[in-house]
This record gives C-alpha cells, structure tokens and sequence, in this order.
C-alpha cells in the first residue's frame, strides 16, 4: 500500500516538475533579473544596510522591525533543505545539483526582490494593528477581477502546503536524525517517534498560538544563533581541508553540464535529472518563487517598499549560496555523495568523518533548530492562506490540525513526505510567479523612482533625519 503510494505521489511530483514549471521558474527569474537591471547585484550592499537596523523607524505601520522579518522568513527557509535538502540533490542528481541550485538562487533574489516589495504595496493594515499581505493580496488588490481565482489557488495551495514542506518533512527528519545518532532500532523506533513528534508538537504549539509577533522574535534570535553555530563548524571542516576545495568545486561544474555516470550508492543522472533536483532543491531550500516569505515580509515597519524588498533578496544569498554551498563541498570532501546515504543521515555522516563525535551531534542540533522554527513560521503561512479564503475564524482549528500533522509526520515514510512537500511547493509557486510578471512593471517604476532618489541623497537612515537637541 504505502509502495503504491510513492508511486502515485512520484508520478505527480514529476509532472508537476516538469519542463513547463522549470521554463516558468526560470524564466520568471531572468526577466525580472533583466527588467530590474540586475537588482541582486546592484542592491546588495544597501539591503545589508537596511538589515541592521539603520533605517528603521518606530512610527512606521507593521509589525516587525525588518531584521525580525528577516529572521522569520529566513527561519522557514534555513532548514532541512540546508541539511537533508542538499544531501537529496546530490543522492540523486549528483554534483552538478549544487551549480543549478546556486543558479535557482541567483535568479531567485530577483524573484524574492519582487514578490516581497508587492507584498508591502498591496497589503492590508487592520485596526488592531494585524497584517494581511502575500501573494493572494497583491493578485486580489494588483490584477484585474477575473485573475482572483490565482489568488484562491495561492492560499488554498499554501495551506495544503504547510503540512508538506512546514511540518511533516522536518519532524520527519528530525525524528530520523535523533533515531540515528542514538541508534535505535526494532520495535523501540516506533515509540521514540512517536515521543519526538510530541515533544515537538509541544513545543511548536507554545509559540504559534501566540501570533507572528511571539514567532518573530523567537526567530530573531535562534536563527542567527543556529546559522553561525552551522557554518563555523563547516569552515572549520573546509579549512581542516583546503586542497580539497577546488576538486569538489571543479565536479559541481563538470557534472552540472555532463551526466554522473554510477559510481558506488549512487545510481547515476542525466543532466536533466541534474537540473531538475538542483531547480527543486533550490527552491525546497530558499522558497524564492514560492511565494511564502512576501507573507513574513509585508509584517514589517516600513513606509519604502522597495527597502524591505532589498532585505528580503538577502534570503537566497544567505540560505543557499552560503549555508547550502557549505554543506555541498563538506559533503563531496569527505566523499560521502556516492555512500549510498541519503538526507540527513548523509550529511550527518560527513561531518562525523571529519569531527568525530562533535560533527554528528551538530549536525543533530542543527536539524533540530533548523525544523523547529521552520515549522513555526510555516504555520503561520498556512494560517494566513486560511485565513484567506474563510476568514479569521478558521485560524485556531487550523493551528491544531496543523499541530497533529507536525506529529504525525514524524512517524510516516521519509520519501512520502518528500514528494508530497515537492508537489505542493510546485503547485504553489504557479499563481505567484504569473502575478510577479504581469505586476513586474509597478516594480520596475517603484525601483527606478528609489534608486534616482536614494541618489540625490533623499532615503538616509532614519537616525540620520533625527535632529539634535542643538540643531532644533
């Protein structure tokens, strides 16, 4: 039965995955590359500047400052993706994944750039202060009456979404991940996951039900805490193997190009199999496209659309040229790639190999974290896109559904997850990337205006426009 299944949901996953949604993909992020005049390189540094907080201004309408939104947004993206994600791109689409999910990322911050500047042009700010922002919000108040249906298919897509990529694929691999470091087998592996998906349901439950603003700040401050934690340890690893480096980089170029011919675990790829796991990786890890983080982002303080839109290009930078990019090459040096593991336990594995002991409980704790706030701010994804389509009072039964999956997820099969939340995130992306082109003109006048602006010395930080006591 649960084989018939998998058959079922990988038949899906590849039509859903194939060559018309790559082309979108794709296409989407080099028109908006090309129309934005190249916005994730020219606008790089200026949305670090906005990140740290120098322009952000108390009065402004929202609800998070636009680090904390960054840190939301990021918290649902820097997760298994970075972990297991990775190791699932080069298990079956060999080095060469890695190249095409840096090219997934690039175009990306275009992408990201974009969705999330709309979602604070084409937001609604309620009387209590509440946010309503997305991509259902800028289709409903952007395009004509008869595109609403998109609108319905974005939030109806994110919910059922949520179950997928939110919660059920990283209780999953966090349960896999602890079963495995502890070694538990037999019968006695039933019940440890069982008590993991309590434990983290518990926990999850704390923060969600405590609205956007609870889930802000707790990610405010684990991300940045499990991201420094996880790339010092991978650089301490990459400088323990230095000569290494341009071998493992010289393969993600060769193979991104050429097929992976079989060698040891590994089954062998076409270069299409190579694109299409690095495109679906790619957008698994850093969501650019999806659609989920402009939910996060329109939360913010900020009165200059386009400044939050250069925070949240920063997203892809930061979650897969980075952090993936960091797991890919420790992966591939310690040769782990063709072992025959797959997921967590493969990255698991190389980090062990070259850290025994520290390296395999990091990677533990880092898939620890990494889940558990990416399953708090997908709830709230999904929360919102319920809320969309019946209103405020479906937001707590949702919650708790949402909260039984997170458990039950970490007892269901590991490739079943996988799929599932690949389909989803596939039938997600295909109403917002149809907004984001045929609304890339707005964002195109709002930058070119910014931009000119910020040029004739008009956007300083906001500390900068305070007067002193003895200018007054």
């Amino acid at each position: 039965m649960l084989e018939s299944i998998n058959e079922v949901l990988s038949t899906i996953s590849g039509w859903v995955w194939g060559l018309p949604l790559v082309i979108l993909l794709l296409g989407t992020g080099v028109f908006l590359t090309l129309r934005l005049v190249f916005i994730q390189l020219r606008g790089f540094s200026h949305g670090f500047g906005i990140m740290t907080g120098r322009y952000d201004d108390p009065a402004h309408k929202g609800q998070l400052t636009h680090f904390q939104a960054l840190s939301a947004a990021l918290s649902a993206t820097i997760g298994i993706g970075n972990i297991g994600g990775v190791a699932t791109a080069l298990y079956f689409g060999g080095p060469g994944a890695i190249f095409w999910m840096w090219v997934s990322a690039f175009f990306g911050m275009a992408i990201k750039y974009t969705s999330c500047t709309l979602a604070i042009t084409h937001r609604k700010i309620e009387k209590d202060g509440n946010v309503r922002g997305g991509p259902m919000y800028f289709i409903e108040m952007g395009l004509p009456r008869y595109a609403r249906p998109l609108a319905y298919m974005f939030a109806l897509c994110t919910a059922v979404a949520a179950f997928g990529i939110g919660n059920m694929v990283q209780s999953n691999t966090v349960a896999h991940s602890i079963v495995d470091a502890f070694e538990v087998t037999g019968g006695d592996e039933g019940l440890w996951r069982w008590i993991i998906g309590i434990v983290i349901s518990v926990a999850v439950g704390i923060v969600i039900l405590g609205g956007i603003k609870r889930i802000g700040q707790v990610a405010s401050y684990l991300v940045p805490f499990m991201s420094a934690l996880y790339v010092l340890t991978a650089m301490v690893v990459l400088l323990m193997n230095l000569e290494k480096i341009g071998p493992s980089l010289g393969m993600i170029f060769h193979h991104a190009f050429n097929p992976t011919a079989a060698t040891g675990g590994f089954a062998g790829a076409t270069v299409w199999l190579t694109i299409s796991w690095g495109l679906k990786r790619g957008l698994f890890s850093n969501e650019s496209g999806l659609g989920s983080a402009p939910m996060a982002h329109s939360t913010a303080k900020v009165e200059q659309p386009v400044r939050e839109g250069l925070v949240a290009m920063l997203g892809p930078f930061i979650d897969t040229i980075l952090i993936c990019t960091m797991t890919a090459l420790v992966i591939l040096i310690a040769g782990k790639w063709d072992s025959g593991l797959n997921g967590a336990p493969m990255t698991m594995a190389a980090f062990n190999d070259a850290l025994p002991l520290y390296g395999r409980w990091m990677v533990v704790v880092g898939i620890l974290l990494f889940a558990y706030t990416t399953v708090l701010t997908w709830s709230y994804y999904g929360e919102k896109g319920i809320e969309y389509l019946f209103g405020s009072g479906a937001k707590k039964p949702y919650l708790w559904v949402y909260l039984v999956f997170t458990l039950i997820g970490a007892r269901v099969d590991l490739k079943a997850a996988w799929t599932f939340a690949d389909i989803a995130n596939g039938l997600m992306a295909v109403p917002n990337l149809v907004a984001l082109l045929a609304l890339s003109g707005v964002i195109a006048g709002y930058t070119r205006k910014y931009f000119k602006e910020k040029s004739q010395g008009m956007h300083l930080p906001y500390k900068d426009t305070i007067q002193k006591p003895s200018q007054q």
